[in-house]
Parts: structure tokens; C-alpha cells; sequence
């Protein structure tokens, strides 16, 4: 009975041991996902038209910078999962205070924030399609903000989010950045250039790189756009503005986006994102 215990004793030891071992290499590994400093290359910026520029607010609300840094982007909790993360938009009237373009611009294209560390959440792997003189046009309507606001708290990953970092079911920016640029959507003649392109910077981000489906946070699955060819305009128009499918039924993200962000768009720009849907899934068909 003694030696069968002792060597229960070992055992239960061993499996203390491999529990430690295991939880070292997951917070480990997770702070070399998350503290790990950036390399980033240098970004090209031109001198946007004066349409863009003018513009530059309008795209603050269609790119969902307000949605995610709140009002005056002067930070907010942009995602909060028990035991997976609380992660801050940060205030970005007093980030943009200290920055300059080029940290700006790599923040936004490329997934790097102002420190060289990468960010968690951002839709940086979507944004690093948009061209050298709309980045700027979107530097200059941040800095054309009122600085203000305080520092948001900094964030916080849980044991889920860090295992799913060390197990590479989480992703920083930089890693998607690079993944949605050797995944382009399909690119289907001149006439639906504009489409690919709006969607290419507006919808990427939940739908996944070439629009074949994606999940936008755990759990929620977003459907490949082909889904899109079973809408005419008019139905489009309004699941764009409102996030109301055709049927009526309930969609929690789409929603969210369409009315604070989508909504914003201009009717021709709905317009080209419809035909160009529309035409990708008719040759898919």
C-alpha cells in the first residue's frame, strides 16, 4: 500500500511538472507573439487631392475607425471575452500627438504599433490595401481631431487568448497582413475595379481575404460573399445601410457594421460593391 502510494505520489508529481512546463511555454510563447519587436518597411506616402482630403472624415466612419476608437477616436473596448482578452481601441488623438506619418502608416497598413510591437486587433490586413495617397488622406483626418481624452487602460490577454497565440489560433496584424497579401480576391476586368477595391478595404476583414468565408471573433462564422448574387440592388442597399437580410432575419455583426459604418457609404459605392459581387459569383456559378 506505502509503494503504491509513493508512486502515486510520482506520478501526481510529474503531471504538476508537465502542467508547469506546459503553462511556461504558453505564457512564453504568447509574449514573443504579442512583445516581440516589428521590423516594418518603410511606407510611401503621396500628397492626397483636395477630394480626398475633404473626404477624409466621411472615411473615418465607412473604415470603422470611429466604431472601434469611439467618438473623436479617443479610445474604447473594442473586444472583451472572458478569459480570452479586453482589448482597447486606443486614444489616437494622443497617439497621433506624438507619432509621425510613417508610424501612422504602418500602424494602419501594416500592423505595427507606434512602439514596433504588434497589434492584436486591427484591421490592418485589410487597410494594407488601401493605395499610398488614401492612407494619407486618412492620416491627415486623424490628426484633424481635437486632441483630448485620456490614455486607455492597456490590455489584457486571458489563458484562452494566450494558448491561442502560442498555439497559432490567434494571429497579430503582421502575420495577417502577410497572408491577405498572397490571398488577393479575384480580379475580374476593369469594369468591376472599383467594386474589388471597396470591398477589398471594407469587407476583407470579416469575410476573409479572397471573400471565401472567415471567422471576424470565436464562434462567428461570416459567409463566403458568393452569397451576395442572390441580392438585387435595392436588397443590397438595405442590408448594407441596416444589416437586414433578405428574409429578415438577425445578423449581430453585420448589423453593427452596416448601420455605423456602412452606412456611410455613398449610393454608387454600394453600387459597385453589389456589381462586382454579383459578377464573382455568377462565374463562380
Amino acid at each position: 500500500m506505502a509503494k503504491a502510494l509513493r508512486w502515486f505520489g510520482y506520478l501526481v508529481g510529474f503531471l504538476l511538472v508537465l502542467a508547469l512546463l506546459a503553462a511556461a511555454w504558453v505564457w512564453f510563447a504568447s509574449e514573443r507573439a504579442l512583445g516581440g519587436k516589428v521590423e516594418g518597411v518603410p511606407e510611401t506616402l503621396v500628397t492626397p487631392t483636395a477630394a480626398q482630403l475633404a473626404d477624409g472624415p466621411r472615411q473615418l466612419r465607412v473604415m470603422g475607425c470611429i466604431s472601434c476608437h469611439g467618438d473623436g477616436l479617443r479610445g474604447n473596448l473594442m473586444f472583451s471575452e472572458p478569459n480570452v482578452a479586453d482589448v482597447y481601441a486606443p486614444n489616437l488623438t494622443l497617439v497621433a500627438a506624438k507619432a509621425n506619418d510613417q508610424q501612422l502608416a504602418r500602424a494602419i497598413r501594416q500592423g505595427i504599433g507606434t512602439d514596433g510591437r504588434p497589434l492584436l486587433i486591427m484591421p490592418s490586413s485589410q487597410y494594407s490595401r488601401m493605395d499610398d495617397a488614401e492612407t494619407a488622406a486618412l492620416i491627415a483626418a486623424i490628426r484633424g481631431l481635437p486632441v483630448g481624452g485620456k490614455q486607455t487602460p492597456p490590455n489584457h490577454v486571458g489563458p484562452l487568448g494566450r494558448i491561442g497565440l502560442a498555439a497559432g489560433k490567434l494571429h497579430t496584424q503582421p502575420s495577417q497582413v502577410a497572408r491577405y497579401k498572397e490571398n488577393m480576391p479575384a480580379d475580374l476586368g476593369p469594369q468591376f475595379a472599383a467594386g474589388r477595391k471597396l470591398a477589398m478595404v471594407n469587407c476583407a476583414e470579416c469575410h476573409g481575404p479572397t471573400f471565401g468565408g472567415g471567422e471576424p471573433k470565436p464562434g462567428l462564422k461570416a459567409p463566403d460573399l458568393v452569397v451576395a448574387g442572390a441580392y438585387d440592388l435595392p436588397e443590397f442597399k438595405r442590408l448594407m445601410r441596416t444589416g437586414v437580410p433578405t428574409g429578415g432575419r438577425k445578423l449581430d455583426m453585420m448589423a453593427d457594421v452596416s448601420r455605423n459604418d456602412f452606412s456611410h457609404l455613398t449610393d454608387a459605392e454600394i453600387e459597385a460593391i453589389h456589381d462586382y459581387l454579383v459578377e464573382r459569383a455568377n462565374r463562380a456559378n
